[in-house]
């Protein structure tokens, strides 16, 4: 399986919508960090690696965009465009997101703290850390 769409709680109020979500809850891990991309230019990609040890949960807060996940053997690509729905990545997936919106919001609940030394930040690097795994 290449990441899971995970719909979240949704409250309907004529006031605005509410959408509430919780670690070891709603979705499979602790939340240590929460980051928002947004301003992507026309045509510019965002994403490009891999995690060893950091999974996430990236959230179209706001317009849509396009997940694409790989694990070195398939490729999936998700539309996200639902503020209350949200695509967890494991580990050992390169993600690439690409198709903003006008106005797009990414809103990404990590398990870990940044650490640079978690990333894989070239896909041929990438690929060989995965046959390493295998072996």
């Amino acid at each position: 399986m290449i990441g899971k769409l995970i719909d979240l709680p949704k409250r309907l109020d004529h006031r605005g919508n509410l959408t509430v979500t919780e670690g070891m809850k709603d979705i499979p891990f602790h939340i240590a960090r929460v980051y928002w991309v947004y301003d992507v230019p026309g045509g510019e990609n965002r994403g490009g690696h891999s995690h060893k040890h950091c999974r996430e949960f990236i959230i179209a807060a706001n317009g849509s965009f396009t997940v694409t996940l790989d694990n070195g053997k398939e490729k999936k690509s998700y539309l996200l465009n639902h503020p209350y729905q949200g695509l967890l990545v494991d580990t050992n997936t390169w993600r690439t997101l690409e198709d903003f919106s006008s106005g797009a919001l990414c809103l990404v609940l990590a398990e870990d703290p940044f650490d640079e030394d978690d990333y894989i930040r070239n896909y041929d690097e990438y690929i060989k850390f995965l046959e390493q795994l295998s072996k």
